[in-house]
């Protein structure tokens, strides 16, 4: 009787010491991160059957357990990464929104600036000093695009940065976990037990993996854990580890992408595979935000360029130069041509160039309208096929462009120019099946985008006036006026001075006409209706119509009222060929420089500077505004998640101190069946 009763009190004391210790390593593990609260599960020794019955043999533990769901760990994790990569995200672009939207260092203030300099010379073409500031404001503008553009680029460059560190610590945490899974094969296995503290440091080490990359894990059979990312790509297989790495984009050389090393060298993956997690949000705001800001930038630098400079070629500047003319400068700013990238892994020799399409032309025979361009805000990619066939895509919405070849060249296929978008392709060599190029037409513009230093060197080169003016003889008798023309593209001074007469028609006898062109002409009316002719006579009315506009040789003249017989027009250059004056308070071309702040110059003519760039701010600004809410939205996911696995793992340390009082009076108890035993014991040996 006295060794059970010793045997039980000593199963009792140690199965109370293990529950104090067990209790004591939740108190002091409180506050680790990971730590999963740990309890004993105890069970009855086997019983002593006996005529009497079956007697009890005390206690035993079977297992310390810890107190771990895996779905309540799975859903903290995923709740966990979608918040890294909303932070990454919301961090990023929230610095972009302040750039863009800042009243005094974005782009609004220097546009205006600029186009009110421009307004200055319009007002005082002659005004050397209000050339100089027009071009002290396009500086600036130009200054404005770069600033901007090299924040940009700054942060591209942190992006790159931080995905070069992402991805060595996600190495870093591969080969821990990697290594806590050989410890853990290790101790399960000599000991039958389950390593408690080992399998929390692996789920906080994969908790701290998936704030960087969303990762999924599996069990095997000895215990270890897979860890995969993207569909099933493997990081960690057992004890193996499959490195990530971080490398140039064989598309791009200035962007660092995510790979995987492989035993046939680093593996390149397709973005698409990288989410959650800080790499996931670097990713998305590269793709989604910081790409997309700068190509739309510099949309506006190029458009404004190329209108601007387009106006500009159809002016006239103080020197009495135009077009053609030596010494002209027809173009204020300078803009690069749009970036080609081969692909690292092209075999082929091809050779691509591009350039920018000449803006869309307001269009005879009134030259009515304004410079617009077609340029959009994608980057594209030329994709070789067999037999020299290719396809061009729109990378932001990964559709196909409409190709226009230039004859003898065919679209989709072989060498030749083709154009769509706003860019002029030039294939002059064709790649091999597979081969691959990205076609960047505007990204580089604002940081490039200068002013032509021979207009800063000297101002009157600005092209203010109108190349063409139209005088009436002093001598006229008729109510007819016509207006001093507006020129478009590939006009013709050649042939001039031209006198209109009016005179008396002879078709219709009745009627009077215009004579004195001699080249080819267009007649417009003012019901809609329009005639034209090579020479000889222009009809001043057709039926109840009468003649409202009258183009020839690229000019355009509007045309009110009627003429007496013999009343004459001097259409001329503004620059009198005997005194050599040139018009130098004509600013009739700066005129047209200063509309073009409020007419549809970008978007294939459906959008304004000012109009292109607010919606640029406002896009952003509600990207970031959304980035925001639901970051907020899945904080509060993650600390429900938290919270709720906390109850069931986490330390509650009034419960703990309950416990150590509870196996405390346990072990108590248990010391006192010793202390009844011995007596007994000792009874037995005084009654011998």
């Amino acid at each position: 009787m006295s060794s059970g009763i010793f045997s039980i009190g000593v199963s009792g004391i140690a199965a109370a010491q293990m529950a104090l210790l067990a209790t004591e390593h939740n108190v002091v593990n409180a506050n680790t991160p990971g730590y999963s609260r740990q309890t004993t599960v105890q069970a009855t020794n086997v019983s002593v059957n006996t005529g009497a019955g079956a007697i009890g043999q005390g206690v035993h533990v079977q297992t310390v357990k810890r107190m771990y769901d895996s779905y309540l760990t799975q859903q903290v994790n995923s709740a966990q990464t979608q918040v890294s990569e909303l932070d990454t995200y919301y961090s990023q672009i929230k610095q972009i929104d302040d750039m863009l939207a800042d009243p005094n260092a974005g782009l609004s203030p220097a546009l205006q600036s600029f186009f009110s300099g421009v307004q200055s010379v319009a007002s005082n073409p002659s005004l050397i000093s209000a050339r100089q500031s027009m071009i002290s404001s396009a500086q600036t503008l130009a200054e404005r695009f770069h600033s901007l553009d090299t924040r940009l680029v700054d942060l591209s460059q942190q992006v790159n940065d931080r995905i070069v560190g992402a991805v060595a610590e996600v190495n870093v945490y591969a080969a821990q976990i990697a290594d806590v899974n050989q410890r853990i094969i290790i101790s399960e296995s000599a000991y039958g037990q389950p390593a408690n503290d080992l399998l929390d440091h692996r789920d906080q080490l994969v908790a701290e993996l998936n704030k960087l990359v969303k990762v999924t894990t599996s069990t095997n059979s000895n215990g270890s854990y897979n860890v995969f990312i993207g569909t099933g790509q493997q990081l960690v297989v057992g004890t193996q580890v499959t490195e990530m790495a971080a490398m140039t984009s064989s598309a791009d050389s200035s962007k660092i992408v995510v790979g995987l090393k492989t035993a046939g060298g680093a593996q390149e993956l397709p973005e698409f595979l990288i989410n959650g997690g800080e790499l996931g949000g670097l990713i998305t705001f590269r793709s989604e935000s910081l790409e997309p800001v700068a190509n739309e930038l510099g949309r506006v630098a190029a458009s404004l360029a190329l209108t601007f400079n387009a106006q500009n070629s159809l002016g006239q500047d103080l020197l009495g130069k135009i077009s053609g003319d030596t010494g002209f400068v027809g173009n204020l700013f300078t803009i690069p041509d749009p970036t080609v990238l081969p692909s690292s892994k092209n075999i082929g020799s091809g050779v691509l160039s591009a350039t920018l399409e000449a803006p869309t032309a307001p269009t005879p025979p009134n030259y009515s309208g304004n410079f617009s361009t077609n340029l959009t805000n994608s980057n594209y990619q030329v994709k070789f096929g067999a037999a020299g066939t290719y396809t061009i895509t729109r990378m932001t919405d990964n559709q196909p462009v409409v190709l226009t070849a230039t004859p003898p060249a065919t679209p989709g296929v072989g060498p030749g120019t083709v154009s769509f978008d706003g860019v002029s392709l030039n294939i002059s060599a064709v790649g091999t099946n597979g081969d691959s190029f990205v076609i960047k037409p505007t990204a580089e513009v604002g940081r490039n985008i200068e002013i032509d230093s021979r207009v800063v060197a000297d101002p009157r080169l600005v092209a203010a006036a109108a190349p063409v003016t139209v005088t009436q003889v002093t001598t006229n008798t008729g109510a007819m006026t016509v207006s001093q023309g507006v020129v478009g593209v590939g006009y013709d001074v050649s042939g001039l001075p031209v006198t209109l007469t009016a005179a008396t028609a002879t078709a219709p006898a009745t009627g009077k006409a215009l004579v004195g062109v001699a080249g080819a002409w267009t007649a417009v009316y003012s019901n809609g209706t329009t005639a034209s002719g090579t020479g000889g006579e222009i009809n001043l009315a057709n039926g109840t119509a009468t003649l409202s506009k009258l183009s020839f040789s690229g000019m355009s003249f509007d045309i009110n009222g009627s003429p007496a017989v013999g009343d004459q027009f001097s259409v001329q250059t503004n620059k009198n060929p005997v005194t050599g004056v040139v018009g130098v308070q004509d600013g009739r071309n700066a005129v047209l420089f200063a509309k073009l702040q409020t007419q549809n110059t970008v978007a294939g003519g459906t959008a304004t500077f000012q109009s292109t760039y607010a919606r640029l701010v406002a896009d952003n600004g509600i990207r970031t505004r959304e980035a925001k809410i639901q970051l907020d939205a899945q904080g509060a996911v993650l600390d429900q998640a938290q919270s709720t696995r906390d109850g069931l793992s986490g330390v509650n340390l009034d419960e703990e101190a309950a416990n150590m009082l509870k196996f405390q009076q346990a072990y108590m108890a248990s010391s006192k069946i010793l202390e009844i035993g011995n007596k007994l014991f000792d009874t037995i040996l005084a009654l011998g």
